[in-house]
């Protein structure tokens, strides 16, 4: 296992997650209930060989409920801390030794937990207040699959936070069943995808490009702009 200390959401959390599988993905390779290989594993390897070839990450939609959900991290955490009278410190992304396979938990609480944060709509949030088990269950390959890969965690706290509200917690620990499918599917899957790069790379020669970053793309926007303002065509507009 490695920890690598970086900002969630930084260009080196974006670029040390490029073409790795990630727990929060897991849900594509294994399903959840049966534990089984999935069907749509095709088209999550398919993705990560196009991260792989891109050099950057695939444009995906962030909603506004996504969006709420980071801006309201900071108070959730404070709300935590608060609530178990505990820290929790900062996590940028753990992978295994070979670079493989990674997550990015919320927050790790001492030095064997692992803190996992859900701002959901209030509906959403009631029901999770009815059902606790349900949050668990909702989010299961996702934080068995943190506890997986962090294996100095023994247990991760699960919280749905909804201002003004009182939260759910509920810890969970890492099952052996599903500690077992992960061992036997995730690496599977890694040496397949592995294979394809191979693959791809002997009939088509080398595609990987060159890592491009938000701040160079945004830079090449604007100089294509004032390409195209400074040509003529753009002030006959």
């Amino acid at each position: 296992m490695i920890v690598h200390q970086c900002i969630q959401g930084s260009e080196e959390w974006l670029a040390l997650r490029l073409g790795v599988v990630t727990a929060s993905e897991f849900s594509d390779i294994i399903t959840p209930a049966k534990l089984e290989l999935s069907k749509s594993a095709t088209k999550y390897m398919c993705r990560k060989l196009a991260e792989w070839m891109l050099g950057a990450p695939l444009e995906q939609f962030t909603s506004g409920w996504m969006e709420r959900g980071t801006n309201l991290e900071p108070e959730a955490v404070r709300y935590y801390e608060m609530e178990r009278d505990v820290e929790t410190s900062a996590i940028g992304f753990v992978t295994t030794d070979d670079g493989t396979v990674g997550c990015s938990p919320d927050r790790g609480i001492s030095d064997d937990g692992l803190l996992e944060l859900k701002c959901p709509a209030l509906e959403t949030h009631a029901a999770y207040m009815l059902d606790p088990a349900s949050l668990v269950q909702e989010y299961s390959l996702q934080t068995q699959g943190q506890l997986w890969v962090c294996s100095d965690r023994a247990y991760c706290d699960v919280m749905s936070y909804y201002p003004g509200f009182p939260a759910v917690i509920v810890r969970t620990h890492l099952r052996e069943k599903v500690k077992d499918a992960l061992a036997l599917h995730i690496p599977a899957f890694v040496q397949a995808m592995l294979k394809c790069r191979e693959r791809l790379t002997q009939e088509y020669g080398e595609l990987r490009r060159e890592r491009v970053t938000a701040q160079q793309r945004t830079e090449a926007s604007h100089a294509a702009f004032d390409e195209f303002m400074s040509s003529g065509i753009g002030g006959a507009v």
